[in-house]
């Protein structure tokens, strides 16, 4: 890319050609929508991004035995991948929603619905981005890019798309998240492991609880304790605090006149940098009253909607991108020709996929996506159209922007 008076020419230029194609980004985004997608429910979904992607002009088209959509344009050695998961989690209370959370609601400039934000927008973007990219031969000759709709990641982040490197045969040498940014460049979050702390007790009738030992009550200054661990975990100046919560807590007893003989919680730790699963277990195993309790690495075997399954331990490591990296650069760049100003590099709240393109397989990766994280999961979810069109301009242009810094760079 030349200099600046060539930098718009060329974004007017692709501004113009998503214009073109806007009203497909938003009928197309509307109609995922009104297709309810929680993990391991995302056939029908992926069916509808299999004949967009068709629609589009993709060279190829298809669907792994994950059951993870992937559409390819061209065919060049270096491999990009731009990653969109496209589950969802529940809608909750429905009469806390102002509106039908699958009708899709477009109103104002703003796409109301559940995934609206976290994470069907980017999908609808990267599906006519690549498809102006194609019309404007934006892609290199040497470049393939991937794009792909990755199921289970609200279940499980990054297991599907792990399966989808490892076993199903697309190997990029980076990634380009669609998780939402609120259009900035993103290239880190904090990880995090899902624990389980089981306490036993003696079963006894309720009426008499000195002659058993409940179970709840060994429980309850572990959980204290918990709470009180959470104040003085370790800070990092970029990804923030480690965090820890118990988000869940149940009990086995013979009936509400039993005193119970087991008690279990689980945890929620988000660890940042110089915190691993292992010290994050020990420092459970070390407060008052874990002793004696079963402090456990939770597991995730659900098939996906194909039936493709693998057990995975329930541990999401931390990353971070340098700042000065290539592909950082790289995207910058790309957004600053495009928008005339340069973007903020910052980090995700929440964990991504980035858990394993990053953080598990070491594959360079940032995010770059519409929608602004404090909409995701609420029932305020939404996007707006003008995060549509910016996202798409900049999913049409990356690869080029890229292929330039990698060549000077590596």
């Amino acid at each position: 890319m030349g200099g600046v008076g060539t930098d718009r020419e060329q974004a007017t230029r692709i501004r113009k050609a998503v214009e073109g194609y806007a009203e497909n980004i938003i009928t197309f985004l509307r109609e995922l929508i009104a297709i309810p997608s929680t993990s391991t429910n995302e056939g029908e979904c992926i069916r509808r991004i299999r004949l967009e992607m068709e629609r589009a002009g993709f060279d190829v088209v298809r669907v792994d035995a994950v059951g993870n959509v992937i559409g390819t344009m061209g065919s060049g050695p270096r491999k990009i991948l731009y990653d969109s998961h496209i589950d969802t989690v529940g809608v909750g209370d429905r009469a806390a929603w102002k509106w039908d959370p699958f009708q899709g609601k477009y109103e104002n400039g703003i796409i109301y619905g559940r995934g609206a934000s976290d994470n069907k927008a980017a999908i609808a973007c990267m599906v006519w981005g690549a498809r102006v990219m194609k019309d404007l031969g934006l892609l290199p000759d040497d470049v393939t890019l991937h794009v792909a709709g990755v199921v289970q990641e609200e279940d499980c982040d990054g297991w599907a798309v792990h399966e989808m490197i490892t076993t199903q045969g697309i190997q990029p040498e980076c990634v380009l998240l669609g998780e939402c940014t609120n259009l900035q460049i993103n290239r880190g979050h904090r990880g995090r492991c899902e624990i389980k702390v089981t306490t036993k007790g003696v079963s006894c009738h309720a009426s008499a609880p000195s002659r058993g030992v409940n179970a709840i009550y060994k429980m309850m200054p572990i959980v204290a304790g918990i709470e009180e661990l959470n104040g003085r975990l370790k800070n990092d100046p970029f990804l923030g605090r480690g965090t820890i919560a118990v988000t869940s807590i149940e009990c086995k007893t013979g009936s509400l006149n039993v005193v119970p003989d087991e008690c279990t919680i689980y945890v929620d730790r988000r660890m940042t940098v110089g915190e691993t699963t292992e010290s994050s277990i020990e420092e459970i195993r070390s407060l008052p009253g874990a002793e004696d309790a079963e402090v456990s690495l939770l597991t995730y075997d659900s098939p996906s909607y194909t039936g493709y399954r693998r057990t995975w331990e329930k541990y999401f490591p931390t990353w971070v991108l340098d700042e000065d990296h290539p592909l950082v650069e790289a995207g910058v760049k790309c957004a600053e020709s495009l928008f005339g100003e340069r973007p903020r590099t910052s980090k995700w709240v929440f964990s991504t996929d980035g858990t394993a393109t990053m953080g598990r397989l070491g594959i360079p990766t940032i995010g770059f996506g519409p929608g602004e994280e404090r909409h995701s999961h609420s029932v305020d979810d939404q996007v707006s159209v003008e995060h549509l069109v910016r996202s798409a301009m900049f999913y049409a242009l990356f690869p080029r922007v890229y292929r330039q810094v990698a060549e000077r760079s590596f």
